[in-house]
């Protein structure tokens, strides 16, 4: 990580660095000591490199703890790797401070960072530290590969194709409206999905399980609509979806039931972090050996956008996603 602020936190950038991150480094990080990092993909892959930025006060919340925060920055970014059908192999990491922040959030974070960097088989590299008198804001750029020519792309899906998703939709968005006290469940039911929206869980068993498989295919951030309208633009085709084949937990099944109005969150809300992607017509998805269940929930034709259907009938959904501007 580079000299970019004299002092960062109550400890100097370079104590900061050398006590909290460089135990967490990678051997081509160089210890932290250099302006750079090495990396050597494997023999016949490609490198696939992915950024994501997230905000206190618009990605997460400012109160949740720090090694919940370092865990959701590094697994958005993971995500998008697990999309690609890509193996994780690192990642930069460029954290923004304000005067707010003590080394006692910076040693939790640093541990969230420490457990999922065993998890998930993804060391750090390198980065930047900086001060900032604005929000923590941190940017993760993840490094993964894939045997070349291997890469799942979202620009694949073609008419007649079988659109999946992995997982179950909808939990981070209701978890969300929990916190935000917009949607009153009990203890359990409540702990569920607001588990879901502190911690995603980037699919990278599946997403190397559906190389040679998927037609097409990203993770879900933005939203199950929007983001299946993402992909129907970069194939030049259309989707419909059955909005009663969307898979969902348990407790979401139950909320919606109560109130279906929660259809809207569900399917436009965003921060599921599954893998949507399509098959060819013919291709049984389900010999994937993924980590988790597979759902068919719709058919890619021809035209464009997206069409969500429920007993035979188009729905209107006031928001289809999230728009970040």
């Amino acid at each position: 990580m580079s000299s970019s602020t004299k002092e960062a936190t109550r400890s100097g950038e370079f104590d900061l660095i050398a006590r909290f991150f460089a135990p967490l480094a990678a051997p081509g990080a160089l210890g932290l000591r250099d302006d750079a990092a090495l990396v050597t993909p494997s023999p016949g892959c490609e490198l696939v490199v992915t950024s994501d930025t997230v905000i206190a006060g618009v990605h997460f919340r400012e109160d949740d703890a720090a090694d919940l925060i370092a865990k959701k920055a590094l697994r958005v970014n993971l995500s998008d790797l697990a999309a690609k059908g890509a193996k994780p192999i690192g990642f930069l990491h460029a954290l923004t401070l304000n005067r707010g922040v003590t080394d006692a959030w910076l040693e939790l974070y640093a541990q969230g960072l420490k457990q999922d960097i065993l998890a998930y088989g993804a060391p750090l590299l390198g980065g930047d530290t900086t001060m900032s008198p604005g929000p923590v804001t941190i940017t993760i750029t993840a490094l993964g590969e894939v045997p070349a020519g291997a890469a799942l792309l979202r620009s694949g899906a073609k008419p007649g194709d079988t659109v999946y998703v992995t997982g179950t939709i909808g939990d981070s968005a209701l978890g969300l409206a929990c916190l935000a006290g917009d949607l009153l469940l009990p203890r359990a039911e409540r702990a569920a999905l607001t588990d879901r929206y502190h911690l995603p869980r980037p699919r990278c068993a599946a997403g190397v399980a559906l190389r040679g498989i998927a037609g097409a295919a990203l993770d879900i951030s933005d939203g199950l609509v929007a983001d299946l309208g993402h992909m129907a633009a970069a194939s030049n085709a259309a989707i419909a979806i059955d909005r009663d084949a969307v898979p969902l937990s348990a407790v979401a099944r139950k909320a919606v039931t109560n109130d279906p109005r929660l259809w809207e969150k569900i399917l436009a809300g965003g921060d599921d972090y599954e893998i949507a992607f399509t098959a060819p017509d013919g291709v049984d998805a389900g010999r994937a050996a993924t980590d988790v269940p597979l759902t068919a929930i719709g058919k890619v034709t021809a035209g464009a956008g997206v069409t969500v259907m429920a007993n035979g009938v188009p729905v209107v959904l006031a928001s289809r996603g999230y728009r970040h501007r």
